[in-house]
């Protein structure tokens, strides 16, 4: 596992989501450390999101992981999104949609409790905040 990786160990766990978005989102490691799967049922302007999301480095046959961590969400609708996770060495994460840098990203701050983070989606012309209790402590 890598280090970048680790520093998303903290979001292992289930977590109650309000604001904005609401329901629940639960992460779990997958066998062999390289991937987190982030489990998603939430609501969000009255549209029903449940899917789930594969998040880290990718590695194509022959090829060493990419640098980035990345990611990609499948919906129960057929939507595919993708993602580059940016763990920051204050605990802070930017999630960026599609790549880094761009206008669609999201930054999550934990709380010192490690059981809370609030989050704040931006896309251009909206987005978003949420808060997430962790529930399974």
């Amino acid at each position: 596992m890598s280090e970048q990786m680790r520093k998303l160990a903290g979001m292992v766990g289930t977590w109650q989501l309000s604001g904005g978005a609401k329901g629940t989102v639960r992460f779990e490691w997958m066998e062999g450390g390289f991937f987190l799967l982030q489990h998603v049922d939430l609501v969000h302007e009255g549209r029903q999101i449940k899917g789930l999301e594969v998040i880290g480095h990718e590695r194509l046959f022959g090829a060493e992981p990419s640098e980035e961590i990345k990611s990609r969400f499948y919906d129960s609708t057929g939507n595919t999104l993708d993602y580059v996770y940016e763990p920051h060495d204050d605990g802070s994460l930017t999630i960026w949609g599609g790549e880094k840098g761009s206008p669609a990203y999201c930054r999550t701050t934990v709380g010192e409790d490690g059981d809370s983070f609030t989050a704040s989606w931006v896309w251009p012309g909206g987005g978003y905040d949420t808060i997430g209790t962790r529930t399974d402590r």
